[in-house]
C-alpha cells in the first residue's frame, strides 16, 4: 500500500487534490481511498487530506500517520517544529509548492522536489493572484517524480472532477510535469 498526506491552507483545495489523485490512481487500475482531515477549520487554516492506494482491496480506515510521500501546498507548514515530516517514511518525496529551492533539515532521509505551482497557477487564471488554486498542477509535478500515477490519468481525473476551466487545470498540471525539479 502507498500513502500520501497532502498538506496545506484551507481554500487551497487539498481536499480535491486528494480526490482527483485518487480518482487518477483508479483510472490506472488501484483501489484507492480519499479523505480530509479537519474540522471546524477556516479559510488558512493548516489542513491535511489524505490519499492511499494499493493493488488489491483496502481495509484501513484511519489517517495516514506513516505517509510514503508528503504534498505540500504552502511551504510556510515546513517551519521548524510544525511536524508536516512527521512519520514520513525514509526515502520517501516531499513535494513543496516553492519558487525556489529549499534546505530542510535531515534531508538526507528523504528526497526533496520544487515546483513553482502557484504562478503556474496565476498564469491560468486559476484562483487569484493572491490566492491561487494551484492544487491541480502540483498533481502533475507528483506524477512525474513518483512515476506512480500517469499524467494522463491525472488529466482524465481532472476533466472529470474539477468543476470549473478544465482545459486551464490539465495545462497547468502539464506544464508542473515539465517544470517540477529535485531540490539541491
Amino acid at each position: 500500500m502507498i500513502e500520501v498526506r497532502i498538506h496545506g491552507r484551507g481554500g487551497q483545495g487539498a481536499v480535491v487534490a486528494s480526490a482527483v489523485l485518487a480518482s487518477a490512481l483508479f483510472f490506472d487500475g488501484r483501489y484507492v481511498q480519499a479523505f480530509p482531515a479537519f474540522g471546524v477549520e477556516r479559510r488558512g487554516a493548516p489542513v491535511m487530506a489524505f490519499t492511499r492506494w494499493d493493488i488489491k482491496p483496502i481495509r484501513v480506515r484511519t489517517n495516514i500517520y506513516q505517509p510514503d510521500h508528503l504534498i505540500v501546498l504552502d511551504r510556510s507548514l515546513l517551519l521548524e517544529g510544525s511536524g508536516v515530516t512527521t512519520g514520513l517514511k525514509e526515502h520517501g518525496w516531499i513535494l513543496v509548492n516553492s519558487p525556489k529551492d529549499l534546505e530542510l533539515t535531515d534531508s538526507s532521509a528523504y528526497k526533496v522536489a520544487v515546483v513553482d505551482a502557484s504562478a503556474i497557477a496565476v498564469n491560468y487564471k486559476l484562483g487569484s493572484a493572491t490566492a491561487p488554486m494551484m492544487n491541480t498542477a502540483i498533481l502533475g509535478a507528483f506524477s512525474k517524480i513518483t512515476g506512480l500515477v500517469t499524467i494522463g490519468s491525472v488529466i482524465r481525473a481532472i476533466r472529470d472532477n474539477v468543476p470549473d476551466k478544465k482545459e486551464e487545470n490539465v495545462t497547468a498540471a502539464r506544464e508542473a510535469y515539465s517544470k517540477v525539479h529535485q531540490a539541491m
